[in-house]
């Protein structure tokens, strides 16, 4: 058994892995995707408010699709939102702050 192991009656855990980044590697992807996609919509919204003084047919349509491209990154940024939240959860857990989720740990059978 390597010394870092920690015994609790018949199941054996690791104990804490030591130095743990902070954000780790996952929630700094997400971080960074989050900061791509907040950069593009704050251009989106300046070349909306740029179109909206304008009253030609072209920048009506450009319009439309700017808008379609805020909803897309809106969704984008829901999904990097939630891996963002998972790589935080999984963190704590790790970390011994929080406890994994019941329906995600199996059940250790019971010795006698």
């Amino acid at each position: 058994m390597d010394k870092r192991d920690i015994t609790l009656d018949t199941v054996t855990l690791p104990a804490c892995p030591g130095k743990l980044e902070v954000p780790t590697e996952e929630e700094r992807e997400a971080l960074r995707a989050m900061k791509s996609i907040k950069e593009r919509v704050r251009a989106v919204k300046k070349r909306l408010r740029f179109l909206s003084a304008s009253d030609s047919n072209e920048s009506a349509e450009e319009g439309i699709e700017l808008e379609e491209e805020l909803a897309k990154l809106k969704v984008d940024w829901d999904i990097w939102e939630e891996e963002r939240r998972k790589a935080a959860k999984e963190r704590m857990i790790t970390l011994g702050h929080e406890e994994p989720e019941q329906n995600k740990v199996p059940k250790m059978p019971k010795v006698n």
